[in-house]
Order: structure tokens, then sequence, then C-alpha cells
């Protein structure tokens, strides 16, 4: 097969989300399928480390698409254009967009369309571009992928797609999340928390990732224990942050709560594994790769039953029912820091739990649905 793919996200020192997704998925289809040719199709100059073997062709056309009006450029002028000049057997798109005007077979993965749950978190030209494309790059795509059951279903209900046309493919978890040992762990604390124990997040710095009520519910959790924990939170700073920022602004106990920006493979490693608990308390997620994550660290995990999130933690975490609820928020907080027998059974359900995702399973799956869609009609 030659199989054209949307490369856009695989960017040097700023891979997160969908680019990990993308990292983990190709690198391993690339490696498993040397036989097959693969056009690597990016939006801007791309760093060889990308380029996962001999079997891959790079190819960069413009313009680099970081806007609605670049996006509909990219994918409906320069891509046609490109698949036309290439003649590819398939497309493949791991970010959620495609284009209408191509023939080419065309498969799509799509993360959740949280756009349709939130639009008022999404600058208005995004949010149109969305709501007028979204469903139509559904209906064009000959297979969907998703990455949970609850996406799947959002999907079906909200655009009313057959759904034997999606198929679930779930996340794996990086392998450089593992145990990290107390000497490491003291020297974490020491360097990014005062060398005292901290509540982590990580992700996109977010209002969906309720990142506001976290800060506002360690202010509670402070004032009702008086622990010397800390709260470092690890993410770029995204679009409609406002909420944030004041939350943060207005923070009591604003000493104790650490924005740390973009964080490295190695930062991410290590303050995943020598943090407390890890607080991923989001109102709409497509997955939560950072919960997997954290159960490989075996880290103990405080999230909510909204959307996938149930899906990917299962029994081990510490669920809040009601994310809006910040003295909630920090009843679990407070529980979960002062309970070590229930930290040590979070973990070892983790343990069990994480074994559901792999990588290498994940790829498989992509690989077969593309490989159907080549003998498809």
């Amino acid at each position: 097969m030659k199989i054209a793919i949307n490369t856009r996200f695989l960017l040097k020192d700023g891979l997160e989300g969908v680019g990990w997704v993308s990292y983990e998925l190709l690198r391993r289809i690339v490696r498993d399928h040397p036989k097959d040719e693969f056009l690597f199709i990016f939006d801007r100059p791309y760093d060889e480390s990308f380029v996962f073997g001999p079997n891959v062709r790079p190819i960069v056309i413009g313009p680099q698409a970081r806007h609605p009006l670049l996006w509909y450029y990219w994918f409906e002028r320069s891509l046609p254009r490109l698949l036309r000049r290439e003649q590819p057997d398939l497309f493949f798109s791991l970010d959620g967009y495609c284009s209408l005007r191509t023939q080419v077979p065309t498969s799509l993965l799509i993360h959740d369309i949280a756009h349709q749950h939130f639009p008022d978190q999404v600058p208005w030209v995004s949010r149109h571009y969305y709501h007028h494309f979204v469903p139509r790059f559904l209906r064009r795509a000959e297979r969907v992928l998703t990455v949970s059951h609850f996406t799947k279903a959002d999907i079906v209900r909200r655009y009313a797609i057959a759904p034997d046309k999606i198929t679930v493919v779930h996340n794996g978890s990086r392998k450089g999340f593992r145990v990290i040992e107390a000497a490491e762990q003291v020297a974490v604390r020491q360097r990014y928390a005062k060398g005292k124990p901290y509540f982590f997040y990580v992700g996109a710095v977010h209002p969906r990732k309720n990142i506001h009520r976290l800060i506002e519910a360690f202010d509670h959790f402070k004032e009702r224990t008086g622990a010397s924990h800390q709260l470092l939170i690890g993410g770029r700073f995204a679009w409609q942050t406002g909420t944030i920022r004041s939350a943060y602004e207005n923070a009591r106990h604003r000493d104790a709560i650490q924005l740390l920006g973009y964080l490295d493979e190695t930062q991410h490693f290590r303050l995943m594994g020598a943090s407390l608990a890890f607080d991923y308390l989001s109102v709409n997620e497509g997955f939560g790769l950072p919960v997997l994550e954290a159960l490989h660290a075996e880290v103990p995990v405080v999230t909510t039953r909204r959307s996938s999130l149930p899906e990917v933690a299962g029994e081990a975490a510490l669920y809040v029912e009601n994310p809006e609820d910040t003295q909630e928020i920090a009843r679990a907080l407070e529980r979960v820091s002062s309970d070590a027998s229930l930290r040590r059974d979070l973990i070892a359900r983790g343990r069990r739990q994480r074994e559901q995702f792999s990588w290498e399973r994940a790829a498989q799956q992509v690989y077969d649905q593309l490989r159907e869609l080549y003998r498809g009609p």
C-alpha cells in the first residue's frame, strides 16, 4: 500500500495530545510494515527524527495551518493537489480533519467533539469551522476511528453517523512512565515543590480541563488541613483561559501553586512519578491519556466520572462525582493525601487496569482498518 498521512502535529519539542498519539502509532506502523510506502505530509519544516524508516517519504506543503482559514486552504487546496500528484491508495488523518475535495479513500481518527459540549470555550472562528466541517468530515471518511466508546457514542448521537462505520482504538502509554525511586522523588520535590509533597496536573491548560476549580479546591484543602502540600500544573495555556488566570491570581495559597508551562519528556516522566497524586478533573475527555500515564507511573489518580474517564481509570481512581463542586474536590485531595492505605489500593488496582491498553495493540488495530479500507470497494 501507498498511504498518505497527515502528520501536522509531529512537532519537534512540541508534542502534545494529538502529536503524541501520532508519534506512538506511526512509528510502530512504519516499523511493522516495511513493504508499505508512507507519505508523511507536514505543514512546516519537519525534524528528521520523525522519519521513522526508509519507507517514509516526508513532504511539506503550505501554508502552516494553525488558523481556520489556513486549515481550509491546507485541507481543501494544498492537500488535494498533492494527493492528485502522488496517487496514494489511502489517506489517513489523525487530527480529526480531512479533505472534502479528494476521491482518495480516507480514514479519519477523531479524539472528541468537545466543541459541541462547550462552544463558549472555543474562539468564534474556530467554533464555526468545527460546527460546519466536522460533520462533513465524518460523513466523507470511509472509516472513522475514535479513542473511546464514549466518543463513538457521542458522534453517533450528535451526528447520526452509522455505528458500524466507527471503530474504537484505545490509546496506550509511553514507556517512560515508571515507578520513581525514593531518592529521585526527593530530588524532584526539592527542585519543583520546595521539598514538599505535591498534587500534579499535566495537559492543556484550558477551562474544559477544570483547572480553575482544581486551584480553588486546593485553596480549600490548604485551609482545611494546614498541610504543606504544593500544586504543580504542567502544560501550555490554550485559548479562553481567563478563568484559570483569575483563579490563580486570586488564590489565597498562590505561593504553593506552580505553573510549569510545557514539559519535555524527562520533566514529564519525573514530575508524574514523584507526585503524591495525579488530579485530572476534566469535564469532557475523548480519552484522558494522562490518567493512563499516571497508572503506569504507579501514582494514585483523582478524577471524575464524566465522559471517557471511567473507561480509562476503571476501578483504579478516587472519583469526584461532581467536578463543579470545589468542596468535594478538596475532600478528595484531603482523603488521598491522608490515607496511605487508599493510595496503595489505587496503585494496585492501576496495575491491573493499565493492562487493557497498549500502543502495540492500537497500532495493529489502526493498520487493520487501513488494510480493510484498501481492500474495500
